[in-house]
């Protein structure tokens, strides 16, 4: 389950940043996660519960904005929603030359600590999606 190793580098990135802010302990994190990202939400909301254990985010809640996933036609530039399983040839040319424009998002978008509002000052990098893919 890849979601461990995610969940895993996500409080890495979380615990380096809040060390570098000197602030105390993560309410929450904020992840904007792409419908084609290879990611399963339920199970990273377990796997990020397990790997907080221990660490200044531990009891944190994991939030997650989901991005649909949608592409462009390279020819005729049409867009459209890919849906699950992606639908990836255009519907208005029927070409097969598309682009995905969203939809492989998985990275940290903000970070609460306790007793503070959501701070911009204070946010890691992308965790890596599947890179297998």
């Amino acid at each position: 389950m890849h979601e461990m190793s995610i969940a895993v580098a996500m409080v890495e990135q979380v615990t380096e940043a809040t060390g570098d802010v000197g602030s105390g302990t993560v309410s929450a994190v904020r992840l904007q996660l792409g419908e084609l990202s290879g990611v399963v939400p339920d199970s990273l909301h377990f796997c990020f519960s397990l790997a907080c254990t221990g660490t200044a985010l531990e009891g944190s809640e994991l939030l997650v904005d989901h991005v649909p996933g949608r592409a462009r036609c390279l020819p005729c530039g049409a867009q459209w929603a890919t849906g699950m399983p992606p639908q990836l040839c255009c519907p208005r040319c029927e070409g097969g030359r598309a682009e995905l424009v969203s939809g492989r998002e998985l990275q940290i978008v903000g970070v609460r600590w306790s007793g503070d509002e959501p701070r911009a000052d204070a946010r890691p990098e992308s965790v890596p999606a599947n890179e297998e893919s």
